[in-house]
């Protein structure tokens, strides 16, 4: 089971585990991770989890498909090359130890 490690605006951090398969966005909401909101509840229509993915693991990630790339012109804070939305990435053992940062706002 792959654990995902969030970075807190405020400089903590949330060490979350999950089984593969689970996406990102899940595995935040059901550990109660502070800001990310989700309100539609995960599909990559509100863009509000909205997280930066460690630029050192982007790769292990990879990009964002067309309607994801789309919606993150939308993000409230801003958005950058790491960008995506957390209901986009499905967990993996390959994920194991990914770091990604909360935005200061999603709304």
């Amino acid at each position: 089971m792959p654990t995902v490690i969030f970075q807190l605006p405020d400089g903590t951090e949330r060490k979350v585990t999950a089984a593969s398969g689970t996406v990102l966005m899940q595995a935040a909401v059901s550990n109660g991770v502070e800001g990310i909101v989700a309100e539609c509840g995960g599909n990559a229509s509100c863009a509000t989890c909205h997280v930066y993915v460690d630029a050192t693991q982007a790769e292990l990630v990879g990009p964002p498909n067309d309607v994801e790339d789309e919606m993150l012109d939308f993000t409230a804070a801003e958005r950058r090359p790491t960008s995506r939305l957390s209901c986009q990435v499905q967990l993996s053992d390959a994920l194991d130890g990914l770091v990604v940062h909360v935005p200061e706002e999603q709304i």
